[in-house]
């Protein structure tokens, strides 16, 4: 483990039932599984004991036609006191265990001002390969005290990354599979062209996982700095649908980077534009 982001299992397992601690289960189909799984049910057959779900989907901005964009604030708060979940406790999330989606739920509530987030190293996985409890079906708490504070730093919009593509103000990260940034593949959403943003870097998400934690920051480093990542310049992180650039953003806060931000909209939104530019040049 190669960061105090994370906490494991058998620490866990000790402190599940703390008053402090809250577990939230946030696991999420990648695209273009969305309709061959159920992940409500998949919670409901088997979570982490007294784990809430923290359903990406559900939790996101349905008024915008994009995926799993960022909620307004108060709705939000809203929806974590529904689920009885605090601001002021330690908040703990897991995924199953490949560090796909945990991020981007760590990403979110620390967007809304929560100070102790971790994520569960391994997560669901590991937890179920030391043979650890789970516990089946929904749960109830009492409402939460849940008190959101935007940081509107965290987020950047289509016009900020096009100025930043333009002026070179700040460094795209592209989280995506390498076959994709380089328009060697089809994106798995129907209708998005091909490629990546004009001067944008890649730095596929799983390059920087292993066992479904980070890998250790010597490598993270080695990773960012062989694919021309500076460490001195503001960075930008960008994905498919805005859920594995949190993997990015988790790597460089372990390596202690500032200035890092996250652009929702992701491909998703510049790759079903015909206006905007990529590379390679269609």
């Amino acid at each position: 483990m190669s960061t105090s982001f994370f906490v494991a299992g058998d620490w866990l397992a000790e402190h599940i039932f703390d008053a402090d601690i809250q577990i939230l289960d946030a696991r999420m189909a990648p695209a273009g599984q969305e309709h061959l799984r159920d992940m409500s049910a998949e919670y409901l057959a088997g979570h982490l004991p007294g784990a809430v779900y923290f359903d990406i989907e559900a939790l996101s901005d349905h008024t915008s036609p994009l995926p799993h964009m960022m909620p307004r604030t108060e709705a939000f708060a809203v929806a974590m006191r529904e689920l009885g979940i605090s601001s002021d406790k330690h908040l703990i999330i897991y995924d199953e265990g490949n560090l796909f989606s945990a991020p981007r739920a760590w990403w979110m509530l620390r967007s809304f001002g929560v100070e102790n987030v971790s994520i569960l190293a391994g997560g669901l996985a590991d937890w179920q390969r030391e043979e650890l409890p789970l516990q089946q079906g929904e749960i109830e708490l009492p409402e939460g005290e849940f008190e959101a504070n935007f940081d509107p730093e965290s987020i950047k919009r289509l016009t900020d990354v096009l100025l930043a593509s333009h002026e070179g103000t700040a460094q795209i990260v592209d989280a995506r599979p390498a076959a994709r940034f380089n328009a060697e593949a089809d994106e798995p959403r129907p209708g998005l062209r091909r490629g990546h943003i004009p001067g944008a870097l890649n730095v596929p998400w799983g390059d920087l996982v292993e066992n479904g934690q980070l890998k250790t920051t010597d490598e993270l480093s080695e990773i960012f700095a062989r694919q021309g990542v500076s460490f001195d310049k503001p960075v930008i992180a960008s994905c498919g649908s805005g859920v594995t650039a949190a993997v990015v953003v988790l790597a460089l806060a372990t390596l202690g980077v500032n200035s890092v931000s996250l652009y929702d909209g992701s491909w998703s939104e510049w790759g079903a534009r015909s206006d905007l530019p990529i590379e390679p040049a269609q």
